[in-house]
């Protein structure tokens, strides 16, 4: 009895592996997106404005350095900012800064989503840096996004 080649088995191994590909689709893991993610350093993040949708950072070739851009959130945006807090005055304190943050963004997060809009949607704040902080920097930006996809449309709740 001749048993299979071993070609034989890779092609068969390949052409069942793609059918299960075909049949069930890879599903990606969530992005997360924490207080490093985008900083008040990554060009174009202080133009962003209250309520408006951006891209994640990506290297720029006219900028020469990392930027978010401004998308309409209508058009489908990466993220969308929903709330500034100001930090008290003092010495630069990273961890102390970042704990503010995230306490504060998650507050006005859980006002805005309580149920997470099914658990769909995310947060991150975006902190001063140590070098804005030094030029009077004091503004943390609150961001929504989903992390399995972008924004198809604004996520602010109608009041």
């Amino acid at each position: 009895m001749k048993l299979p080649s071993r070609r034989w088995a890779v092609v068969a191994t390949v052409a069942t592996l793609a059918a299960l590909a075909a049949i069930e689709p890879a599903v990606s893991p969530p992005i997360v997106k924490g207080d490093t993610f985008v900083t008040a350093q990554t060009g174009g993040v202080l133009n962003i404005e209250g309520g408006e949708c951006f891209s994640d950072p990506a290297y720029s070739r006219e900028a020469a350095e990392v930027v978010v851009r401004y998308e309409p959130c209508e058009s489908g945006a990466d993220n969308q900012s929903y709330g500034f807090l100001r930090a008290d005055d003092g010495p630069w304190d990273r961890a102390r800064l970042a704990d503010f943050a995230w306490r504060g963004c998650r507050g006005y997060f859980e006002r805005r989503w309580p149920d997470r809009d099914g658990g769909t949607l995310d947060f991150y704040p975006i902190l001063p840096t140590e070098q804005t902080w030094a030029d009077g920097d004091r503004t943390v930006m609150c961001v929504v996004y989903r992390p399995r996809g972008r924004l198809s449309d604004s996520v602010l709740p109608l009041r």
